[in-house]
């Protein structure tokens, strides 16, 4: 124990790491990222004084994108970085310095083992979550340029058919910032198929404020990129998973021959 009363450390050795790596060795352009994709707690926290009911929710993670994101990955031969860990402790996609990294309220929920959160208590959060994650992110681009590998980073996300009483039309959004080679090619893709309807910007929009993963790994590094997002009631089953893994593999890998016709990767 340190001398403010909390342990030096969050993660135990019955705790699983919080990353998680599949198809390590893919050859793919695509290197996917999934900063929502688990809703584990450390066992030193408890539940953070939240019913089950509750921590199923989206409040906890990204519904559905696990599923979508693995199955992805397979499909196109794509190295997926992920976080296990609930947003709930630490949101891998926000700066650590904004109030919404370690969320007191989470929609209209508050987050019992989140109040009175000691600085030191949320470095940990930070120092043994959010940094493991974002530093392998890092290294595995470095390897990857190291070997001369293109890299076009594709963060994956979901969200809510309905926020705060209104309903969203959306089937999928793109989500960017600076990039102008990746956005514009996935809209015309996803317009291209005549049952979606496509947020451009929508119902997100990424900043240097509220994001992290696509200005941090994407934007300063040069790297061609997008996020994107699909609607959870779209996603919440398996076969809806592989049904959107399916279609995203098609529209990725013709993607793929459209930036190395253009001599873009």
């Amino acid at each position: 124990m340190n001398h403010a009363g909390g342990p030096f450390f969050l993660l135990t050795n019955t705790d699983v790491s919080p990353v998680l790596e599949h198809n390590p060795d893919g050859r793919s352009p695509f290197l996917l990222t999934c900063d929502h994709y688990g809703r584990l707690i450390p066992s030193r926290l408890g539940d953070l004084g939240l019913p089950e009911s509750e921590l199923v929710q989206h409040i906890a993670w990204d519904i559905g994108i696990a599923g979508v994101a693995t199955q992805l990955s397979d499909l196109l031969g794509a190295h997926l970085i992920a976080q296990r860990y609930s947003r709930l402790v630490i949101d891998c996609n926000r700066p650590p310095h904004v109030a919404s990294s370690v969320p007191l309220i989470s929609e209209a929920t508050t987050i019992p083992g989140n109040e009175g959160l000691s600085r030191e208590a949320a470095e940990l959060r930070r120092r043994q979550i959010f940094d493991p994650y974002h530093q392998r992110i890092d290294a595995v681009i470095d390897e990857r340029a190291h070997q001369g590998m293109p890299t076009v980073l594709v963060s994956l996300h979901s969200f809510t058919p309905i926020y705060a009483g209104i309903a969203r039309p959306w089937h999928i959004g793109t989500l960017y910032h600076h990039d102008e080679a990746l956005p514009p090619l996935l809209l015309k893709h996803l317009r291209g198929e005549a049952d979606l309807v496509v947020g451009d910007n929508e119902p997100y929009a990424v900043s240097d404020e509220t994001d992290y993963t696509i200005p941090v790994h994407g934007e300063q590094r040069g790297l061609i990129n997008s996020g994107i997002e699909i609607r959870q009631d779209l996603i919440s089953d398996h076969a809806g998973e592989t049904a959107w893994a399916e279609r995203l593999a098609r529209i990725l890998g013709e993607i793929e021959t459209t930036l190395r016709k253009d001599a873009l990767i």
